[in-house]
């Protein structure tokens, strides 16, 4: 009977009680999110709940908060993190040292940079093909005989006349 009742717990779609209106029974994927509507809209319960440290799911009256918390299903989920923590079990994890290297870096954006001239980056031109006196452009299509280059840009060009 309690396998039954921890698939029960896992179900996405069982019905869960809003704390905020009795009257509403909300699917467990959807609390979350109800539970913030419902704050909005009944801000007046809101004041007088209290969250559960354990699980922000659990609002409970603020007089009862205490109670709660002794007896709250989800304090052995932190209960037992903490136990890992202290016997090094999540420490060894974490102090393993990564043998990765990034592999070694020829470019030099710098220098590139300053070895090329400043001119404006043409789609299918190299920079040897552009003649500052002229603005006329070679007709050099790189592309496959089985593709077919566009016509004109799909944007105006300003600057060409």
């Amino acid at each position: 009977m309690e396998v039954e009742d921890d698939f029960d717990v896992l179900d996405p779609e069982r019905l869960i009680q809003c704390p905020y209106n009795k009257h509403h029974q909300i699917r467990a994927c959807r609390f979350p999110y109800h539970l913030v509507k419902c704050k909005k809209s009944y801000p007046h319960v809101a004041k007088e709940l209290a969250t559960c440290p354990f699980n922000a799911r659990h609002l409970v009256p603020q007089a009862d908060l205490s109670d709660h918390i002794s007896k709250c299903n989800d304090k052995g989920f932190i209960e037992q993190d903490i136990v890992n923590q202290s016997s090094g079990f999540q420490r060894e994890q974490v102090n393993a040292v990564s043998t990765w290297q990034a592999p070694p870096c020829d470019e030099d954006w710098e220098t590139e940079l300053l070895e090329q001239p400043n001119s404006p980056f043409l789609w299918g031109m190299t920079n040897s093909g552009i003649n500052s006196s002229s603005t006329t452009f070679g007709q050099k299509n790189y592309l496959p005989s089985s593709v077919r280059a566009p016509e004109s840009f799909p944007y105006a060009v300003s600057w060409k006349g």
